[in-house]
């Protein structure tokens, strides 16, 4: 394991023409989604307090073991992030945390399989791969995380350091790739990657090697939640086959939404109090059906729910729904249900809000 600054004129700069990493990649490059923190499908700029498993910005999830202990926004405390990006990921310490053995505090990305299977992890061809980023804390010191396997069998502690506080820090960790244990390469969980806000005994390995154990953090690395306020801010995520990071690779906006959305669609009435949604027709007096077709092919067919008022629109009539559900669902299509009263058979309708801007429908398909 290595880790330290990145050459900046190499990370901030495109590299038209040049080789990025030993895969000699010249697209996707990045495993990480959304590691530049633009989408925010779910929160929208606003700031949460998470429950375990709870999304913060796109394709980054909060891990933890105990409720209330850290906030997340993005672009919380506006800071200006680093050259080359606008936006970051920023968590906040809400108490004094004392940390049991049992206890774990994390931002976690989950990676489809299908997104690394050609690192060939599990066996003799097994890649090496560079983690980068760039953290902004107000703490210094060493700081940890791991990469784990879908079942938590096998991890990869690790550990950075931040010498100053408040200042944007350039990450580099090199890990060679684990030529043991079972690593997924279709549409579950190829890999996950914690970066640890303090992690207990229990949970903590020796950094710089492959453990058969669910490891999320190296002993020793500082804890964030342990102190009330601290702050932590990351942005720039990337992970990519080779010994030494090179140049972030962006993408267009919405190639990005595109790749977030294969995970979760989330269709909302902001800006405009009656937004149609869908389009379909009365199936009979109490019930309303309308199709939606999803931007992309989502990941598997997804979870559905919905917050806001809604209503169907059929023929001159307004028809209110007291609740939403999914009638049917693939990757590719969902038919939303709506229950109505006094609709008429075989009209065509639609679904809209009903004169509010904060109604939204959430697809979810999450790893």
């Amino acid at each position: 394991m290595t880790y330290g600054n990145v050459n900046v004129e190499t990370v901030t700069t495109s590299t038209p023409g040049g080789i990025l990493g030993a895969g000699n990649a010249s697209i996707m490059k990045n495993r990480i989604i959304n590691g530049a923190m633009t989408i925010d499908q779910r929160n929208s700029g606003a700031s949460v307090t998470p429950s375990n498993a709870q999304y913060l910005t796109d394709r980054f999830s909060a891990l933890l073991t105990q409720s209330s202990k850290f906030s997340a926004q993005q672009n919380a405390g506006s800071v200006t992030p680093p050259a080359g990006f606008t936006n970051y990921l920023g968590i906040t310490s809400l108490s004094a945390y004392s940390i049991g053995s049992g206890d774990a505090f994390g931002v976690l990305q989950k990676i489809e399989g299908y997104n690394v299977a050609d690192l060939g992890w599990g066996t003799a061809n097994a890649k090496t791969v560079t983690l980068s980023f760039w953290i902004r804390s107000s703490l210094t010191g060493t700081f940890g995380g791991s990469i784990l396997n879908s079942d938590v069998s096998r991890s990869y502690p690790f550990t950075y350091t931040v010498s100053s506080a408040n200042t944007w820090t350039q990450i580099s960790i090199t890990i060679v790739g684990d030529t043991s244990g079972t690593w997924l390469t279709t549409n579950g969980i190829g890999l996950n990657i914690n970066f640890s806000l303090g992690t207990g005994a229990t949970y903590n390995g020796t950094a710089g090697s492959w453990a058969g154990a669910y490891y999320l953090s190296a002993t020793g690395a500082t804890s964030v939640v342990g102190t009330n306020g601290a702050t932590f801010y990351i942005t720039g995520v990337q992970l990519e086959v080779g010994s030494s990071a090179t140049g972030f690779e962006y993408r267009q906006y919405g190639q990005e939404l595109a790749l977030c959305q294969r995970y979760a669609y989330i269709p909302n009435s902001s800006g405009n109090v009656y937004t149609t949604f869908a389009v379909g027709y009365v199936y009979n007096s109490t019930l309303g059906l309308a199709t939606i077709t999803f931007p992309v092919t989502m990941r598997v067919t997804p979870t559905f729910a919905s917050s806001g008022n809604f209503q169907i629109n059929a023929g001159s009539s307004t028809l209110n729904s007291s609740a939403l559900s999914l009638n049917q669902g693939s990757p590719y299509t969902a038919v939303i249900g709506a229950t109505i009263s006094g609709g008429t058979t075989g009209y065509g309708a639609s679904l809209s809000a009903q004169n509010t801007s904060s109604a939204l429908l959430t697809f979810s398909a999450e790893l």
